[in-house]
């Protein structure tokens, strides 16, 4: 298949709205501002040209960790596929561009993230585990202790909540 693939840096412009269908299928959707810069000989200085807009959706673990990780304003990386939409609106023609996401990311050229992995949540067996020296029983809630950062790395900065299961979901 010959599907237009991009990979489009810009800005988060409205907050991700996320939405989950009864049958379970997961989708966000943002707006994606990319401002065109360029310089300015007269004044020496950089100036924005013109910004495109893009409507990015995002699907399934995608959506959750999209709307649990993006706020307005956020120097983002989106690659996916591009589509054109065409529509008629009141007797005029409009154009859209969406992407579908394959992947979004911060920007960490100008600035820091902190990635936290998300997933799903399975119970613990409770029946003893064989191992070469004989069985061992895995604890009920085990704890996993975290080693602080190592000498001279950057701290974490923590921003935001950890995407949760169950947690409740705003309507579009």
């Amino acid at each position: 298949m010959n599907e237009t693939l991009v990979t489009v840096v810009g800005n988060v412009a409205t907050e991700p709205e996320f939405r989950e269908a009864a049958n379970g299928a997961a989708s966000s959707r943002f707006r994606l501002a990319a401002s065109v810069r360029r310089w300015d000989r007269a004044k020496e200085e950089w100036a924005d040209a013109y910004t495109s807009f893009y409507t990015v959706w995002a699907w399934r673990a995608l959506a959750a960790n999209v709307a649990a990780s993006l706020g307005v304003g956020e120097p983002v990386v989106v690659q996916g596929k591009l589509r054109i939409r065409e529509e008629e609106r009141e007797g005029k023609r409009w154009l859209s561009a969406d992407i579908d996401a394959v992947s979004v990311g911060h920007d960490l050229s100008r600035g820091t993230s902190v990635f936290r992995r998300v997933s799903p949540a399975r119970p613990l067996p409770t029946d003893p585990v064989r191992t070469a020296a004989g069985p061992v029983r895995l604890p009920a809630d085990p704890v996993r202790l975290a080693a602080g950062p190592a000498e001279g790395a950057a701290p974490a900065i923590p921003d935001r909540e950890p995407a949760t299961a169950g947690a409740e979901v705003p309507p579009f």
